[in-house]
């Protein structure tokens, strides 16, 4: 009877998943495995939002591998070591996993891949994260792409809507020894303040097709205008799945277009808005795939001259806990605390408020976002915050500082989701409650703070800054 070891990752659903389908087609029994080593992330260790949705969509795999008479083998320490340990013991003579593209977890496989070949043991890794893999999309020179429009261009002329793959039928799972639990890996954190976590989402592959059902069925027909106002549900929030592997792109795009192709041709909502964000997925990849020092080092080396502002711990608490005095700012970081998320206008605006009007280097956000985000996830991290700050890839141009009241009047006119994140300020005129500090009694009644900066002459500043920067 031939056995082999399934490596799950980022991968962890059962439908869609290649490792999982070559495995159970090439061999008479499979053992799923979940290693935990969150030291060989390099720089990169999950954060505590991260971790929360982690533990819930490993419960969520272990009953469907139950449901389907099997079980997930849980071990920590050393991937290498663990695989070893796990051929001895169940006679198993492969290995497979789906391919994760960050670059700490790219050395780590190609070193494990070489150790394993070299002792006799195959070894097969598949493509399951992304449409296309980072190497596959390119110039006509052969080199990768800097910008997103001429890239999307490529990579969209490639996609087809094919049909995912199914849970195999036959899901024979090995038994093997020395299983840790769940619990023991101490992903959850000891003190409560996963309430609104829990409150806001379903991790697991049963959450992911629900949601991605819920936005085919209601918020794909208004995307491309619903997707800028925070205080709907105008986007699909499936990207903590996607950064899980808990859904695919290809998933994704296969249901969209079923569900779409039910309607009347004269109202069939247009998902190419939609199927552009994923792309921007993708390029996120591919950037960090051909430029693997950009989560901590500028794309564009113009900026390493650039004179940021010296780190300001007491400025970065209030920023981080929604206390700037700016009410779209602090609206979409009680957010992002609460929840886990926050609306990607809102993201832009927070990250453009940190960077300019405060002028803090990037890396202080990527960090914050990193620990808090759920659906942190190191290519889009990167790429969202050097696009804001102007020294990414394709960036917003560093002169170009979103004004969050400006950003707040035109897409939460009636102040929604501003009331909703900031309780104090929920009863104040809606004339007022973009500007409070026009208003010193409504500050001091309602105890929301002055603003940490006047936006005028911080932008002033930061374009200053700039100038000087350029020589």
């Amino acid at each position: 009877m031939t056995t082999a070891i399934l490596l799950l990752r980022r991968d962890l659903r059962l439908a869609d998943n290649p490792a999982l389908a070559a495995a159970c087609a090439a061999h008479e029994q499979v053992l799923p495995l979940y290693i935990h080593a969150p030291d060989e992330d390099a720089d990169w260790v999950p954060g505590a939002a991260s971790r929360w949705w982690l533990h819930h969509s490993l419960a969520s795999l272990q009953r469907g591998l139950k449901a389907r008479g099997g079980e997930l083998h849980i071990r920590q320490g050393d991937t290498l070591a663990v695989l070893q340990a796990l051929l001895e013991q169940t006679g198993a003579g492969a290995v497979y996993w789906n391919r994760l593209y960050e670059p700490a977890t790219i050395r780590r496989d190609t070193s494990i891949k070489a150790a394993l070949r070299e002792r006799g043991v195959e070894v097969h890794s598949s493509h399951a994260a992304l449409w296309r893999e980072p190497w596959q999309i390119a110039t006509r020179q052969g080199e990768p792409y800097r910008v997103f429009t001429p890239y999307w261009r490529n990579l969209r002329a490639q996609l087809s809507v094919s049909a995912p793959l199914p849970v195999p039928s036959s899901l024979r799972c090995a038994k093997a020894t020395g299983s840790t639990s769940l619990e023991s890996l101490a992903l959850l954190p000891r003190i409560g303040w996963d309430g609104g976590l829990r409150e806001a989402w379903t991790p697991g592959e049963q959450g992911a097709e629900e949601l991605l059902e819920l936005f085919g069925d209601d918020a794909i027909g208004d995307y491309a205008q619903a997707r800028d106002l925070p205080a709907r549900h105008g986007t699909s929030r499936l990207s903590p799945h996607l950064h899980f592997g808990e859904i695919s792109p290809r998933q994704i795009h296969h249901a969209l277009h079923v569900q779409t192709q039910r309607v009347d041709a004269r109202r069939r909502p247009d998902i190419e808005p939609y199927l552009r964000e994923l792309g921007w997925r993708e390029f996120a990849h591919h950037l960090l795939y051909h430029f693997p020092g950009t989560p901590t080092e500028n794309f564009n080396p113009r900026f390493d001259g650039f004179r940021w502002a010296a780190a300001d711990e007491a400025l970065l608490q209030r920023w981080q806990h929604g206390r700037t005095g700016i009410p779209l700012v602090d609206a979409g970081m009680r957010e992002l605390w609460h929840t886990g998320w926050m609306h990607n206008r809102v993201r832009m605006i927070v990250a453009s408020f940190l960077t300019k009007n405060l002028r803090q280097h990037w890396l202080h956000g990527a960090r914050w976002f990193w620990d808090t985000l759920v659906d942190a996830d190191l290519a889009n991290n990167t790429l969202g915050w050097q696009w804001v700050a102007g020294c990414g890839a394709d960036a917003a141009p560093y002169f170009r500082v979103f004004n969050p009241v400006t950003q707040s009047l035109k897409f939460d006119p009636q102040g929604s989701y501003l009331r909703r994140w900031l309780p104090e300020l929920a009863e104040a005129p809606t004339a007022l409650l973009h500007e409070p500090w026009k208003d010193p009694a409504l500050l001091k009644r309602s105890g929301y703070p002055t603003p940490v900066v006047d936006l005028g002459a911080s932008r002033a500043e930061a374009l200053a800054a700039y100038q000087l920067s350029r020589g």
